[in-house]
């Protein structure tokens, strides 16, 4: 099972490298048919893969990597070196900066924002201090929610809107607040979990059964 240190940024402690995340996105993805609106640019040597789709007022810029049917909303920027893998959502107003990574399935709402420098000054130049974001497999992200850099959110984590995160966020935990505080567990299709004295929870949507054991939620297979 994949376990988050909460006393450690993700640039300390990588599970899973970017490096790594970007040569198992491009291994998947193809560059052919996207869909992109007239009024939306697509700078050369991005990676964007099929079934994609991309809304009014964005702009994708220079060698990122785009998994295949992503919907990018409108007014929505891709910088340089991030990387989206398979069906991931980000709606309007997102600016997605370099050093974020997010794995398949993710969903980013509405105006959320990143961050990839701590301590930004208008007058100091840190392009060379940009911290990694660690998008997990099926998280979601509420609307004007803020994700500090240097943190990694866990696989089908759900951050309430408005939510500010300063530290790493475990899998199947449910945040809000700012800054960001536990409220409980959710499932993959993202329904509150409740678990039992004996630490096992089933999913009131889908009928998936989690435990909970040492401070982790897992899915029962």
């Amino acid at each position: 099972m994949r376990r988050i240190d909460d006393r450690k940024g993700i640039n300390e402690k990588f599970l899973l490298s970017p490096l790594s995340v970007l040569l198992l996105i491009q291994d998947r993805t193809t560059m052919n048919n996207y869909f992109k609106h007239e009024s939306s640019y697509v700078d050369e040597g991005c990676q964007i893969g099929n079934g994609t789709k991309i809304w009014h007022f964005s702009h994708i810029m220079s060698n990122c990597v785009i998994g295949e049917n992503c919907n990018i909303g409108q007014n929505v920027v891709i910088s340089p070196k991030v990387v989206l893998g398979n069906n991931v959502k980000i709606q309007n107003n997102v600016s997605v900066y370099e050093g974020v990574i997010a794995e398949d399935d993710v969903f980013m709402g509405p105006s959320m924002v990143f961050t990839n420098v701590l301590n930004p000054r208008s007058h100091v130049s840190r392009k060379d201090e940009y911290r990694a974001t660690i998008l997990r497999k099926g998280c979601s992200i509420g609307a004007n929610a803020t994700i500090v850099c240097g943190h990694e959110i866990g696989e089908y984590a759900l951050i309430g809107a408005g939510t500010v995160v300063t530290k790493n966020v475990k899998p199947y935990a449910l945040m809000v607040g700012n800054p960001a505080r536990q409220l409980g567990w959710v499932s993959e299709n993202g329904q509150k979990l409740h678990f039992d004295e004996d630490g096992f929870a089933t999913c009131p949507a889908t009928g998936q059964k989690y435990q909970l054991k040492d401070g982790f939620v897992t899915e029962i297979k």
